[in-house]
């Protein structure tokens, strides 16, 4: 069976620096990779070289056995890859419904039921500029929009940073419900409780190299808060 994603011997950086040095994975169809280590080990440089942000120095990376090099990054959606970055998750000068439209052909918002009942908190602020939402907030919008897109894979980068602890448990509801319809997912994730709710397999990161990889279930949780610690 042909891995989702897939990528080998990944090296990418900024400038003449590299970063990441020889990064390999792959995803099957209803998994979750979390992306685990402390900051400033490489983790966004993975999404950002993964969904086309930066260059690959070396290496390759392949979407259902689709070599993604020559995609751009505002064609991989299409192509079947969603993205939420850690930063600029909305758009701060349109309305909360603005931005949950953006990718959709028409205005009905229907496919937002499942996240307007978990987080009532987008449906009240609905007509609300997203810039003056708080920070967990804009979180929780950038999630409902991502998820709802329906992508084959979706790569969100730190989910839960700022996200009160009663909807980060309904974040990993909604994301393994997807997983069972056949949705994958890449998620850079620090909060360990969450990362071990939704997690298939985890990618452990330091220094720009792959120290730890495999199913989580195979890390004891003691392991995995050794390589957050500083």
């Amino acid at each position: 069976m042909t891995p989702l994603i897939a990528f080998s011997d990944l090296v990418a950086g900024y400038g003449d620096t590299r970063v990441l040095r020889g990064i390999d994975a792959r995803l099957m169809p209803g998994r979750v990779l979390g992306v685990l280590g402390r900051n400033g080990v490489g983790k966004t440089t993975l999404m950002r070289a993964l969904t086309g942000f930066i260059p690959l120095m070396q290496g390759r990376v392949s979407l259902d056995g689709r070599d993604m090099a020559k995609v751009a990054p505002q064609h991989r959606l299409a192509a079947g890859m969603a993205y939420a970055p850690q930063e600029d998750t909305v758009f701060g000068d349109l309305t909360v419904n603005e931005n949950l439209r953006l990718h959709l052909r028409g205005r009905d918002l229907g496919r937002y039921a499942p996240y307007f009942e978990a987080f009532p908190r987008l449906a009240e602020r609905a007509n609300q500029r997203a810039g003056s939402l708080s920070g967990g907030e804009r979180k929780l919008l950038s999630f409902a929009r991502t998820l709802a897109l329906g992508a084959p894979l979706s790569l969100i980068d730190e989910p839960t940073e700022g996200v009160q602890p009663e909807s980060i448990l309904k974040m990993g509801v909604l994301l393994r419900r997807r997983c069972e319809a056949g949705g994958a997912f890449v998620v850079v994730e620090q909060n360990l409780s969450f990362l071990q709710q939704i997690a298939d397999e985890v990618l452990i990161l330091d220094h720009g190299e792959s120290v730890g990889a495999g199913p989580i279930s195979d890390f004891s949780r003691e392991r995995l808060e050794s390589h957050l610690a500083v």
